[in-house]
């Protein structure tokens, strides 16, 4: 029974290992007015996904106008000039279809996936959304409730809500990255009409996005819907602001206690990280696994298995694209003091800077890493992303091809490295969380 076993656990591996080398085919072309196309043929199944990402975030903000990239998100739900109010979701759900968009620091990202006989409705709807958005006084105000109740539900009445927020702002001391995408409401309500007219002129245009199609597609008809519906949106006129700021790396630690409406404290801690097409991206991406990662990670294994000394470690990895940032954070036992999970905290993180990791962990996380990517093109909607980012954030479409390969050449020396070159003492961000009856009286 054990050899039996063996040997299917064996061609399990091999399988995965086979999928994981299959390459994502596409083709791409870019039109006159700069808008880039990628489309990726898959007859198995008669569903398509339809995207768009704008290579816009919170970053690309004025810092007296935070969060206009994130209002953009549901703004551009709002409808057009030839789609009336509230129809642009009702429309696609009628046609059997799913949507939704995100927006990061870095981009905004709009797909809708649908029945592979509804490709040319979702085209003209997302060229109805970079053409025609209704962008009025209406929407506007509109949308402002919408945010402002996002924000109380997801950060001013959730317990350690926030906890990005607050690590960013101390985590960047010029890059704008020091802000996260919900911005400011009072920026939000100080936002002149014409103030967000000129935003959705300057990014919403196509030389400014990527146009992706996966699934059920015939290529020659899908490029001709595509010329058909985009080529008459004019090109942007003015330059793309990006950011032009290096964050200096910091020499000392930035520490500081938040007072939350919470019962049990928490501890956070803070490390830049390089940029996103850093070669060291990769290492700090399995450690970060290796750390936080689940059940089976160590700190869980450690903190709240053995020690009973956390309720829960979690991480929060953003690789950005000017420069990421490593936040991990634990919610303390009862009885624990947040000084007393810190200390342990920081005992496994000096032993994996002094010891590494041992051959079997590195073989596991291999395999987690290996079938995480193999997830990640599992779907049509996974594809069509990893495909855009792909061609945004690497400059190449064919890096979809080439990430598995980049995370094999990481050695397991690699780890040790990282872990001792990025998670420093020094330059971190550690905050305790605790409860607001801990505060004291002023």
């Amino acid at each position: 029974m054990r050899k039996f076993s063996l040997l299917m656990l064996l061609s399990g591996a091999l399988c995965l290992s086979a999928i994981a080398q299959n390459n994502i085919e596409y083709k791409e072309f870019t039109l006159d007015n700069g808008l880039h196309v990628i489309m990726h043929q898959d007859n198995t199944t008669p569903i398509i996904t339809a995207s768009v990402l704008y290579h816009v975030g919170s970053k690309n903000e004025n810092p007296e106008r935070t969060g206009f990239a994130h209002f953009f998100e549901h703004l551009l739900f709002e409808g057009s000039e030839n789609l009336g109010r509230g129809e642009y979701m009702n429309i696609i759900q009628s046609a059997g279809g799913t949507l939704n968009a995100f927006t990061s620091n870095d981009i905004t990202y709009y797909y809708q996936t649908l029945p592979s006989n509804q490709l040319e409705l979702a085209l003209y709807m997302e060229s109805e959304r970079m053409l025609h958005a209704k962008i009025d006084q209406v929407g506007v105000d509109t949308q402002r409730e919408v945010v402002k109740e996002e924000k109380r539900q997801r950060y001013d009445n959730q317990p350690y809500g926030t906890i990005l927020p607050e690590t960013m702002s101390r985590a960047y001391s010029k890059h704008p990255y020091q802000w996260t995408p919900i911005g400011s409401l009072e920026h939000l309500n100080a936002a002149s009409l014409d103030e967000f007219i000129e935003f959705y002129n300057d990014f919403y245009v196509p030389n400014n996005a990527t146009l992706t199609i996966a699934g059920d597609i015939d290529y020659d008809q899908a490029e001709e819907w595509v010329k058909q519906y985009f080529s008459e949106v004019p090109q942007g006129t003015g330059e793309i602001r990006r950011p032009n700021v290096e964050e200096p790396k910091k020499t000392e630690e930035v520490r500081d206690i938040i007072y939350d409406n919470i019962q049990i404290p928490a501890v956070i801690q803070a490390y830049n990280l390089p940029k996103k097409t850093h070669e060291d991206s990769y290492a700090m991406s399995m450690l970060s696994t290796y750390l936080t990662g689940g059940k089976s990670s160590l700190m869980n294994k450690e903190l709240v298995e053995k020690q009973q000394k956390a309720l829960a470690v979690q991480a929060i990895p953003l690789d950005l694209e000017d420069g990421g940032i490593f936040i991990m954070y634990g919610v303390a036992n009862m009885g624990i003091e947040a000084s007393a999970l810190e200390s342990e905290i920081d005992v496994i993180l000096r032993k994996v800077q002094e010891e590494g990791i041992s051959d079997r962990d590195f073989q596991k996380l291999q395999n987690i890493i290996e079938n995480r990517l193999v997830s990640k093109n599992s779907t049509m909607a996974g594809v069509a992303q990893n495909l855009a980012e792909s061609k945004v954030f690497y400059g190449d479409t064919e890096y979809i091809n080439q990430e598995l390969s980049n995370y094999r050449k990481v050695k397991q020396e690699d780890i040790k490295r990282v872990a001792n070159e990025y998670l420093t003492l020094e330059g971190r961000v550690v905050l305790h969380y605790l409860p607001k009856s801990a505060q004291p009286a002023e």
